[in-house]
This record gives C-alpha cells, structure tokens and sequence, in this order.
C-alpha cells in the first residue's frame, strides 16, 4: 500500500470509528412527535434535490448538513436552503456529526451500499436510493449490515408507498383476476446520445474526483457530454458507476412487477437480449434491451427502449456516427404503457401507467376498478425513525436488495453475451413464446429505427441459472458469472463482509 493510500485508509477508518462510538439516539429511543428530526442530504446533483423537496414539506424535519464532492454544487444549493447548515466534501466526516440524526443518500449507484453502511455504523439511519446496491453481493452485505446495527433503512423504491398501488397489488394477489400469466415492465424512456470525446477527460478543479470515484477504479473519466460534463449523469451509462436504465429507471418496474406476483427472493433463470444501438458514442450499457426472469408463479419481462417510435421523430445534430438518434422524440407504448407496467392474469390485466394510479381492466379492455394514491415514501421513512417501528416501513431494504439484484442479473447476462444476428438469434429463443414475443416487437422497433441488425447485431446474453439461496450461478459457465457479483474495491472504500 502506498503511503498515500495508507493514510487515506487510516483517516477513514478513524471517522468511522468516531462516528461509530457517537451516543447517538439509541434504538429503543422513540422520538417526540415535537423532536426536530435532524437530517443530512449526500449527493444533490439529481435526486438529492427531490430529497430536500421532500423533506422541506415534512414538520419536524430540519436538514442541517449537506455532503457532495462538487464544492461548487455545495455553495449553489446550500444558498437555497434556510438555516444553518454545515457542508461536507467527504461523507465520513458528516457521519462523525453527533448532531446528525439520519441520512438521505442520493450519490451514483457505485456508492450507494457502502454509503449506507458507513451511515449505519455510524449510528444513523438511512434513506437509500435505487438501486440501493452496484452488485448483487454488496447488497447483500447491505442487508445483513442494516440487521447487524439495527437502523432504519428504507430503500428508494417510492412506487410502494401509494395507497392506490397497494390496493392493485392485493386486488390482483387476492385471485380476483385469476393466475398471474406475466408479471411486466417498460422503461420507454428517451436516451439521447453521449456523444464520443475521443479519450481522456480533465475533471473540474471544483470535483474531488478521488471520494467522487470511491469504491471504484481511480481513472479519468471517458466521457464529456456538452450538457452534463465529465463527471455528473452520465455514469448511469458507464459499467463502473451506474447500471444503464435497467438499474436506473428499471428498478422501479421490475420492483413493481415483482411486488404484484409476491416473490420474495431470486429467479431460477435469467437472459438478457439487447444492445446500445441507433448511435455510437461513449456510453456502455443497453438502450434497447429484453430482460426475462423465470419465476415458479409466472415470468417477469421488462423492457428498455431509449429510441423514438421510429427514425425520423428525432432531431440528429453533430457527428452522425457519434450522434444519431439524438434529440426528443415520441415513444412507443405497450397498451397505453410508455414508463410502468402491465400484468398479465387469466381474467384480465391490471395496467400501471404511473407510479400512483392503476387500472384492472377484463380481456376486452373495458375498466372494472381503478385505484389512485400518492407518494409519500419520504414521509413514511420519517415517520418509521419517530416510531422505531420497522415493519411498517415501505421499501424495506430486504426488498430493495432483492430487486436491484434482479436488474443486476440482466447487466450480467448482457456482459457475458456476444452479438447474435436476428435470425440466429430468434432460432435461439423460439422455445419460449413469452421472450420470442417480446424479441420480436423489440426487433419491429429497431427495424422502424432504421437499425440494421446484421450489422449491429443485437448481444444474446449468457442463460443465467440461480441458486436463489446462496445468490450464486450454477452451470458450465458459473465461475464467469459468479465472478461480476462483486467487485475489487479501492483502499479506504471496501465494502465490508458481513454474511
């Protein structure tokens, strides 16, 4: 270890070890309903913003601290806020605070489960965005810290929280629409390009690009979009930090269409079919992908499309091959469905086209119940830290691991696949009708695309079969798959072993 590691290493395990010995509330503790709960946002360049929203409008609630390794988003948004308030550049110093309560944690993906556990050793309890985890075996540890230290930890999956959504869910689980057939999600969302920067990239001198990167590999960012920059959003689209829309916006859905068959753990199989095609530029993920998860009650399909309905709906502009496809656009909807979901039954379906409202409807489309509510997943994380009661909590993170693993299973089907063309690739799945169905519409809308996928092939994904207990991959190519559960982490940013 370098002497700079070393002492990056020393100087986080001693503020965690502070933090950890700070008699903060303890567990048994239930708050005042008059007891200013004192709250501190990490990551404020999305959905930290939502976080300050929402917690602005909860009485009782002070946010006192803020922590983001962009100073200069720091001095913005602590302008805006009443108060005194304090900033951090490094998280670990904001969990020292003894006058910290709880935490909301909006960073890049990479850092959200050693986030959390670094806030609950520290004695804090959690609100956690999706996916609450990078990969599927540091969820895990996640899960096992939060039961180890006995915090409040709710992960960000607000879709759970609607009165209306709670209702549809029981309706369908009570049997009054008969057997699940298919339990699915659509993300129909448009994703420009990136664009290519040709190489290494110069981080702002107002980023610390050292606690910005974390748990990751220390390199230069390869990406600079003229809109977000080097640094901010577009990580999503890059292996290291984010886990493309499958994780971004898809952890909803799958969460959703696993909520309404009452799974509790993993698939017994998975496969990935997709591709990022329509441009090229510097992002890695999918933006055009089928993800199938063979349950016993009945499959899961979610779906990405990050294309318009068809070529010409979008605005090209710039280099054709870095930017094509870019601009808005309309998107394509499955029954009325563009960013939600559609379950499948024997006597009808039940239609989720936002994150607060439902429709049951019977096999001729005519509407037999509808239910509508709120989100109020910010309010019940409060409400839980007041009351010490867990079980009424909304998004335990139990659940939250469970389905952001399941959006991790697709990105490992996708990475251990090769490109496959379309006929090939339909003689491969024609055994199962479900994924043959959903492949084809999929190949309809790249064709409209003007794709041409003997050129740019679609990648078929390894078949993943699942030890649901251990989490792991049985099968000829386990020791491939086993291998993405995790990763190596950085000096100072390991993700601790707790089961």
């Amino acid at each position: 270890m370098s002497p700079l590691d070393r002492r990056t290493f020393l100087k986080s395990s001693a503020i965690i070890a502070a933090g950890a010995a700070l008699p903060a509330r303890s567990w048994g503790q239930v708050m005042g309903s008059m007891d200013d709960l004192r709250v501190g946002v990490i990551g404020l360049n999305g959905r930290g913003r939502n976080h300050l929203s929402s917690l602005a409008k909860i009485p009782g609630v002070r946010v006192v601290a803020l922590c983001d390794p962009d100073s200069s988003l720091l001095e913005k948004v602590k302008a805006t806020l009443p108060g005194n308030v304090t900033t951090y550049v490094d998280m670990r110093e904001m969990f020292a605070n003894k006058d910290i309560d709880a935490v909301t944690v909006a960073t890049p993906n990479h850092w959200h489960s050693l986030a959390g556990i670094w806030a609950m050793q520290a004695g804090k309890d959690v609100y956690l965005e999706k996916p609450v985890s990078h990969n599927i075996w540091e969820g895990r540890q996640l899960v096992a810290a939060a039961n180890k230290y006995k915090r409040v930890i709710q992960a960000g999956t607000q879709i759970r929280s609607g009165e209306g959504l709670q209702q549809a869910v029981a309706y369908v689980q009570s049997g009054a629409m008969g057997k699940i057939v298919a339990s699915r999600g659509f993300c129909y969302k448009r994703r420009d390009s990136i664009g290519s920067c040709g190489g290494p990239q110069q981080v702002p001198a107002n980023i610390n690009y050292d606690l910005w990167t974390g748990p990751a590999p220390l390199v230069a960012p390869h990406r600079n979009n003229p809109k977000n920059g080097p640094v901010h959003y577009d990580w999503h689209w890059i292996n290291m930090y984010g886990n493309g829309d499958v994780g971004n916006q898809g952890i909803h859905q799958m969460d959703v269409a696993r909520w309404f068959l009452g799974e509790p753990g993993l698939p017994q199989s998975s496969l990935s079919i997709g591709g990022r095609l329509g441009y090229i530029d510097d992002g890695e993920t999918p933006n055009t992908q089928v993800v199938i998860h063979h349950y016993t009650k009945a499959p899961l399909i979610f779906e990405v499309r990050g294309l318009p309905k068809k070529a010409g709906t979008a605005a090209a502009g710039g280099d054709p091959r870095a930017m094509q496809g870019g601009g808005g656009g309309d998107m394509d909807k499955y029954r009325g469905v563009d960013i939600g979901n559609v379950i499948d039954c024997e006597g009808g379906s039940m239609i989720v086209p936002s994150y607060t409202t439902a429709r049951a409807v019977d096999k001729d489309g005519k509407v037999m119940k509808e239910f509508k509510g709120t989100d109020r997943h910010m309010e019940n994380f409060i409400d839980v830290v007041r009351s010490r009661k867990t079980q009424d909590l909304y998004g335990p993170i139990e659940e939250g691991h469970v389905s952001s693993a399941l959006c991790h299973l697709g990105e490992i089907s996708h990475q251990l696949g090769k490109g496959t063309p379309g006929e090939a690739l339909r003689e491969r799945v024609k055994s199962d009708a479900m994924l043959t169905e959903a492949n084809g519409r999929m190949m309809e809308h790249l064709k409209l695309n003007e794709v041409d996928l003997n050129k740019t092939p679609l990648t078929l994904g390894m078949p993943l079969t699942v030890d649901t207990k251990n989490e792991r991959f049985t099968g000829p190519d386990a020791a491939r798959a086993n291998a993405l559960l995790t990763r190596e982490y950085r000096a100072g940013f390991v993700v601790q072993k707790y089961t």
